[in-house]
């Protein structure tokens, strides 16, 4: 008899450990359930790069303000014999532009959305951002002949909300993994070594081609013949996502651009904004 009571209280012990466990696993699970939902592959997910084996890089263009720049810009991607490139525009800047954008496209360029009014999405209500960026598709759309699919958010400002908004939307958020730094007009030099050391296989290199960059247009010859004598072709951000599925990378809500800069250059964000 004493040997049937031992058995069962075993037993017991063993289901009691088995339900705390079980306990602990779903209060883990209950406290930690917004990173796992961020974390989860079926979320969505801006865009830095792409995984490829393959020597290209993607150089994208942000404009929206100025008519100054993007001509020279233009010019020297002529010059160069640069064919692909992606130019996310401003809708606002796009409706009182419509000849520099006419010679965008006509140029063969890649459109993308640079967003509708400049300000960080992320701040905006659901409605808010959703009126944004369809804001700015129906202008886009309605300049260009296409519907553009790439979306560079204004400051490359997004939270989980925002993403989600994008891609109901039938945008990819596009984000970057080098930061030429031109907005900040560091200098030639500068602005060409932080793209020529950092460009990998399957980058997204920023750059500007608003009024605010004084440089980009004198750097952009050297950092083309320089990535080109490395072995690397230029292709648009599309093509560059075609080649491989996407590397996105998850975040956390109320995620600005700051966070997605490395560490000296939030400082430098931080002082000076985009």
């Amino acid at each position: 008899m004493n040997f049937f009571y031992v058995l069962n209280g075993r037993k017991l012990k063993r289901n009691f450990l088995l339900v705390l466990a079980l306990v602990f696993s779903v209060g883990v699970i209950y406290a930690e359930r917004d990173n796992i939902t961020v974390f989860s592959p079926q979320q969505p997910a801006a865009i830095y790069s792409v995984p490829t084996d393959k020597k290209v890089v993607a150089l994208t263009f942000d404009i929206s303000w100025g008519d100054k720049r993007t001509e020279p810009i233009l010019k020297v991607l002529k010059d160069k014999g640069v064919t692909q490139a992606t130019f996310f525009l401003s809708s606002p800047w796009s409706q009182s532009h419509p000849d520099i954008v006419k010679d965008i496209v006509n140029d063969g360029f890649e459109i993308g959305s640079h967003g509708h009014k400049h300000d960080n999405y992320s701040k905006l209500s659901d409605e808010e951002i959703r009126t944004q960026i369809t804001t700015a598709h129906t202008i886009l759309t309605d300049l260009t002949g296409k519907q553009p699919n790439l979306i560079r958010l204004p400051n490359g400002d997004f939270d989980k909300r925002v993403l989600r908004i994008a891609e109901e939307l039938n945008y990819k958020v596009i984000q970057w993994d080098t930061d030429s730094m031109d907005w900040l007009n560091i200098g030639t030099d500068k602005i060409i070594n932080r793209v020529v050391n950092r460009a990998h296989n399957g980058d997204i290199i920023l750059m500007h081609a608003s009024d605010s960059v004084k440089q980009t247009h004198e750097a952009l010859p050297v950092i083309i013949d320089e990535l080109r004598a490395k072995g690397y072709e230029f292709v648009t951000v599309s093509e560059l996502i075609n080649q491989t599925e996407s590397e996105g990378r998850a975040v956390q809500d109320k995620t600005t651009s700051l966070t997605m800069l490395g560490l000296d250059d939030a400082v430098a964000a931080a002082d000076t904004g985009y």
